[in-house]
């Protein structure tokens, strides 16, 4: 297949985006790339996404599709080779269960902290350890959370083995504390240096300066967020 079959509209820097990029290359699948600019969108993504008018976006044979959890199910479910999802129903529910509640506890809190100080920070931080405990809990004696190999949910995760240590350094603060989680530590180093994915990483000072420029421009943003 060529990689005029396949498309993906994404940001340079955006974790949802590189989900779709491990996926496919994790199952051999040519694409083309297009670089969008999410702080003046093109005609092109809002033509694609008019819904949402964010990235990520697949397009197979002229259709688009959003989201990156749905964009996962649909390149498992359109490839079969290098199966993402478990087999099992119960397990692919579970790594659907586990996806979201890391979204919803670690991401957006980790994100918030990042961009705040004070009792917001204090409390994002507190929110994402709690629910990194939680996953550690569940990779304990595993390679990946898929078992011996990259699956759907490392890489609904993988955004923590390398965004989170940025937003970290960043925000100055200290979510993923080795001591107290050997497992994702270990799943980390496993993930960063699967061939796949270690050649597909943005670059890591590029980052730090726009998301220093991120914080600084939302810092008044989420003052009292944990207080609704």
């Amino acid at each position: 297949m060529g990689s005029q079959d396949v498309k993906l509209i994404s940001f340079w820097v955006s974790p949802f985006g590189y989900r779709v990029q491990w996926a496919l290359k994790l199952k051999g699948i040519d694409h083309e790339y297009i670089e969008e600019d999410i702080f003046n969108k093109s005609n092109l993504l809002l033509q694609l996404n008019p819904v949402q008018k964010k990235v990520p976006v697949l397009v197979h044979h002229q259709k688009p599709v959003p989201e990156s959890y749905i964009i996962l199910e649909y390149i498992d479910e359109t490839w079969k080779q290098s199966p993402l999802l478990p087999q099992q129903p119960y397990h692919r529910a579970l790594a659907r269960f586990w996806a979201k509640f890391a979204e919803e506890k670690i991401l957006d809190a980790a994100w918030i902290a990042m961009c705040s100080s004070g009792e917001d920070k204090e409390k994002g931080v507190n929110i994402a350890r709690e629910a990194v405990e939680k996953l550690e809990e569940e990779i304990k004696g595993k390679k990946f959370f898929g078992g011996e190999s990259i699956g759907f949910l490392d890489i609904a995760l993988g955004w923590i083995s390398y965004w989170l240590p940025v937003w970290e350094e960043v925000g100055d603060m200290k979510i993923l504390d080795p001591s107290k989680f050997p497992a994702i530590t270990a799943w980390i180093s496993n993930f960063l240096n699967h061939p796949v994915i270690k050649d597909c990483l943005p670059p890591r000072d590029k980052m730090l300066v726009y998301f220093h420029s991120r914080r600084e421009a939302l810092s008044s943003s989420f003052h009292g967020w944990f207080k609704v």
